[in-house]
């Protein structure tokens, strides 16, 4: 197996990411949305222009996973916490999104993400993470676990018109 490396994302990169962002949401979670709540969401979300916004935006860090010269993942973090009303810290940030190809998960891509977001977060000088996890996601649930973090709230996240029930999950630093 190629060797996993870790960098930050170039334009280059932004089409194939765009793919993989799609292909992983939908594998994951697809067919729980309608196509007129998905499809928007995806393109809002997973689209280039998306990767650009999030890249181009001084409050998110970003870093790719990559096998030889395909991604494989990606975590992208963020300065402030978006469920402030729930932070404990003085300088809470967010792990908005950790993705791993699906083809690729349980070959250790989230771990090195993680690892690296956790050091980010560290050297940014959070004292507190925050990161929501879909209700019924209990590996991902079982994963955060191993880095200390646990529920702290029920939140919800939008696609679409659709409200998903969703786990706030913490732990300090």
């Amino acid at each position: 197996m190629t060797e996993l490396t870790l960098r930050a994302p170039v334009a280059a990169d932004l089409p194939a990411l765009a793919a993989l962002g799609v292909a992983a949401f939908v594998a994951k979670f697809g067919e729980l949305y309608r196509p007129e709540d998905l499809i928007p969401f995806l393109v809002d979300t997973h689209s280039e222009q998306a990767w650009q916004r999030d890249l181009a935006d001084p409050q998110r860090r970003t870093m790719v996973a990559f096998r030889g010269e395909v991604p494989v993942g990606w975590a992208k973090l963020a300065l402030a916490a978006s469920f402030a009303e729930h932070a404990r810290g003085r300088r809470t940030m967010e792990l908005k999104q950790l993705y791993t190809a699906p083809h690729a998960q349980g070959s250790g891509i989230g771990k090195a993400l993680m690892d690296w977001a956790m050091a980010e977060f560290a050297t940014l000088g959070a004292d507190e993470v925050q990161l929501s996890v879909w209700f019924d996601n209990t590996g991902a649930q079982r994963f955060y676990a191993r880095y200390g973090f646990a529920k702290v709230a029920d939140v919800t996240f939008a696609v679409g018109e659709q409200r998903d029930h969703e786990f706030l999950f913490a732990r300090a630093i």
